[in-house]
């Protein structure tokens, strides 16, 4: 019975939480449909939809074998945003400030302060000093960032004053000065605009003057962001890169205001070839953003459909030298736009592509990226040697400014194969490094192999043979007596001397033109100038593209031939690599290969192709294209060919190519530089009978050309014998072993 009792409770009890639970769902049925059923369908149907940019993909940039040398990756970032800043109810406003103002100032204080700590950097583009006594600074800065705080002083009435580097203080507007209550035209002075400023952002008076110009050079880069015309499109970055351990201090420290966001950067996969990938950076320069947007400019001039044009936004990430500046046509991707609906509680309900982004191209360069590094540590050991030899402390310290480069073409099509500088940096560490680079005397960020011009010295002379055996002023059987000085006809006080007999007093004799390639005759080669005569000499030159754009892609120094000034006549010294003429080291190697090829001298290029970013389509496969053609004849090409072979195998650097593990042809060449010593110029080509590839290397004050030949053949045995160890070729039909 008493079983019962408990059984019936339990029912009672059950059916009792059945009951309350159902009167409780039609409760909140009834509130939610009658109640405020209106409100919440009202709420329902309203939605908001905006459009935003959506970033592409820079493309990528590979070596001639696909291995990977730039690509991007995603980094945090953290921005301010005014408008997200909660206001702080405990706050009293000064008076012409509002909470919000103060609230702004004080969260933007502490994320700084934060930042600080963990040593991250930001830099504004106000134009007034960092601190105490504030000054303008108008010559330190960008045109870009003059007009800028032009167009910031025009906003707010304080100023219509033109800012130049030459500017020093702008004037005030008339509404400025009757708002000061000042009866006469008054400049516009650094602690003034601070003090407007101030009042202008709200910043509250327990700032320090530091703290003040600290978050109102932020603040002024936000506003800037808001200013008409586009003054700027990108955010203004705080912290890049942010680490994770950051993220979660700004998430849990409730820092308002503090937006954390995300953008793809530049990542370098090679220590190498940093001159030859160079560097992205945002356009901050008129100049620079009229360049690049004078396609669009004129196409829309012209009335043409605008699609396949770019227009380019300041702050836009663009290439700024190197494959990233030549190739940025095919590197650039094209942003896209997505449409985001959103409810009234702003959250998202639904997104979609209206414009979906197209990343960049890929971009295969012709180096061998492996081939390159070996190339730049052959380099540095050959100057750093030269650079151990200086006798004293004075010439040690005119070291410290040496520098050299290196260049290998392929023959077949003068495709660069590898071109390094010396002293060089890496982009990887480009910003770690950055302080260390900006010290170093011998002008690191300088691509010697492209924009520093040498003389070519005794270099020179197998193209001067060519001339004078195409020329008919000799055959390949004719000799000449050099007797160690030559004199200009008709006037015995000007005169060139052999290096044979400035170092010994001795004369090479009866030689002819191969024999003086081999030991490098200044004799020989002065007769050739003079008969020559200068013009001859340089429409050979300009065919052989000395002195000429090679083609290259990259920016390069055109260099120069020599030309005489009334009344002199320089052939002669000319005729062997003297007088005033310059050329690169790029030059010096595609003249080689030119030589070798015959005298059809094609465009030196860095690209190889360039490819979708899915690669299922080619956009672009480099075609050689010929410049000019020497018209040489197979005799005179064997003639200085053995010049050029017999300076290997029994001439002044057979020790050091006794070492090649293949044939070759060389050349090696000095020039004076000043009461400096001479620069040292080597040449080069292999194999000797089908030549593959043109080598030219310069080191500054490197005295005799001779003293390269082992950097060449370091260079020469890198390419011919890559670390393929194990790899034999087995004739057909043969036995293994």
């Amino acid at each position: 019975m008493e079983h019962e009792k408990h059984f019936f409770r339990r029912s009672n009890l059950l059916v009792g939480v059945y009951l309350l639970c159902l009167v409780l769902f039609v409760g909140i049925l009834y509130d939610a449909q009658i109640v405020h059923g209106r409100e919440y369908r009202a709420q329902s149907t309203i939605q908001v939809t905006t459009n935003e940019p959506v970033e592409s993909s820079r493309g990528i940039i590979t070596d001639r074998n696909g291995k990977l040398l730039v690509s991007n990756r995603e980094i945090y970032t953290v921005t301010f945003d005014p408008e997200a800043v909660e206001d702080d109810p405990a706050l009293t406003p000064e008076e012409g400030h509002t909470v919000h103002s103060e609230s702004v100032a004080n969260a933007l204080l502490r994320l700084l302060r934060l930042l600080q700590e963990e040593a991250l950097t930001w830099e504004d583009g106000l134009p007034v000093s960092a601190s105490e006594p504030y000054t303008y600074t108008f010559a330190a800065v960008s045109g870009t960032q003059r007009v800028r705080f032009q167009n910031f002083l025009a906003d707010r009435a304080w100023s219509s004053t033109e800012i130049t580097a030459a500017t020093n203080l702008p004037l005030m507007s008339a509404a400025l000065q009757q708002k000061l209550q000042l009866t006469t035209s008054s400049a516009l002075s650094a602690p003034q605009l601070i003090a407007l400023m101030r009042e202008d952002f709200g910043i509250p008076e327990s700032f320090s003057a530091q703290d003040a110009r600290m978050v109102l050079g932020v603040l002024y880069e936000v506003s800037l962001r808001k200013l008409a015309k586009g003054a700027a499109t990108t955010p203004y970055f705080l912290g890049e890169d942010i680490p994770a351990d950051l993220i979660s201090i700004l998430n849990d420290g409730h820092y308002t205001g503090a937006v954390i966001g995300s953008r793809s950067v530049r990542q370098y996969h090679t220590d190498c070839a940093a001159h030859l990938l160079g560097r992205v950076g945002a356009i901050q320069d008129k100049e620079e953003r009229d360049r690049l947007n004078e396609p669009y400019n004129t196409a829309k001039e012209a009335g043409e459909d605008l699609t396949a044009y770019h227009y380019y936004q300041w702050d836009e990430p663009v290439g700024k030298s190197g494959a990233e500046l030549a190739f940025e046509d095919y590197l650039r991707g094209e942003d896209g736009v997505r449409m985001i609906t959103t409810n009234q509680d702003g959250k998202i309900t639904s997104e979609l592509y209206s414009i979906p982004p197209r990343p960049g191209g890929t971009v295969a360069l012709t180096i061998d990226i492996d081939f390159q590094a070996q190339v730049e540590e052959a380099l540095a050991r050959g100057v750093e040697q030269v650079k151990s030899e200086a006798e004293d402390e004075e010439e040690a310290a005119r070291m410290e400014r040496v520098g050299g480069a290196a260049v290998v073409l392929g023959v077949q099509d003068s495709e660069v194969l590898a071109c390094a500088t010396y002293p060089t940096y890496s982009q990887r560490t480009y910003v770690e490094d950055r302080a260390e680079l900006d010290q170093n005397p011998a002008s690191p960020y300088t691509n010697r192999a492209l924009n520093s011009a040498y003389a070519p010295g005794s270099t020179f002379k197998p193209m001067t043979a060519a001339a004078a055996l195409e020329s008919g002023i000799i055959n390949t059987k004719t000799k000449i007596n050099a007797t160690g000085i030559w004199y200009y006809p008709g006037d015995p006080n000007s005169y060139a001397r052999c290096w044979l007999h400035r170092s010994s007093g001795g004369r090479h004799g009866r030689i002819n033109v191969s024999e003086a390639i081999t030991v490098s005759c200044n004799y020989f080669f002065a007769e050739m100038g003079y008969q020559l005569g200068l013009e001859r000499l340089n429409e050979f030159a300009a065919k052989f593209g000395l002195g000429e754009h090679t083609g290259i892609e990259l920016g390069e120094r055109v260099g120069q031939r020599h030309e005489n000034q009334p009344g002199e006549d320089q052939s002669p010294w000319a005729g062997f690599g003297q007088a005033s003429q310059e050329y690169t080291p790029l030059q010096l190697a595609n003249y080689i290969a030119t030589l070798v090829r015959g005298g059809e001298r094609l465009d030196v290029h860095l690209l190889k192709n360039v490819t979708t970013f899915d690669n299922s389509a080619v956009l672009l496969d480099h075609q050689p294209e010929v410049l000019s053609d020497v018209g040489m004849s197979e005799e005179t090409l064997a003639t200085v060919k053995k010049g050029m072979g017999d300076l290997v195998t029994k001439g002044s650097v057979a020790r050091d190519f006794a070492d090649c593990i293949v044939s070759a042809g060389a050349k090696t060449g000095s020039a004076q530089v000043g009461e400096e010593n001479a620069n040292g110029v080597f040449v080069c080509f292999a194999p000797f009978d089908e030549p593959e590839i043109a080598v030219a290397v310069v080191i500054e004050q490197g005295r005799s050309g001779s003293a390269l030949a082992a950097t060449a053949v370091e260079i020469l045995n890198d390419y011919f014998a890559p670390n393929d160890i194990g790899i034999v070729s087995v004739p057909e039909g043969a036995l293994l072993p």
